[in-house]
């Protein structure tokens, strides 16, 4: 099972990122997935969530309006669209995909996202 996140880097206040989780070795369809975030010295938080068949999502207030999440369940493969972004978003960004029935979850190793002029 892997679960390999991309997209991070460095960006200038205000300006856009898209990461990429692409997931391999179990059937992605029948996980919710979510991006989680981790600023130094803080604690992991939620980021954003979206069912198994990508019709519903859930963002945190933080990000409402300024982040999108989507999914490619043919590429196996989970986005998070980052605009405008702020240096409070500066953290590294996690991917994890949930099942239920039973219970599984699954973590990448993260990206780095840091914002900054």
């Amino acid at each position: 099972v892997q679960l390999v996140e991309s997209g991070g880097g460095l960006v200038q206040p205000g300006g856009s990122l898209r990461l990429s989780c692409a997931a391999s070795g179990f059937t992605f369809s029948t996980y919710r997935m979510s991006w989680y975030r981790q600023a130094p010295g803080k604690e992991r938080e939620l980021v954003a969530s979206i069912s198994s068949d990508g019709g519903s999502t859930n963002y945190a207030a933080s990000v409402k309006g300024r982040f999108t999440i989507s999914r490619d369940n043919a590429k196996n493969t989970v986005y998070l669209q980052m605009n405008s972004l702020k240096p409070d978003d500066t953290a590294v960004y996690y991917c994890k995909a949930v099942r239920n029935v039973p219970t599984m979850t699954y973590w990448g190793k993260g990206t780095l996202v840091t914002v900054s002029s």
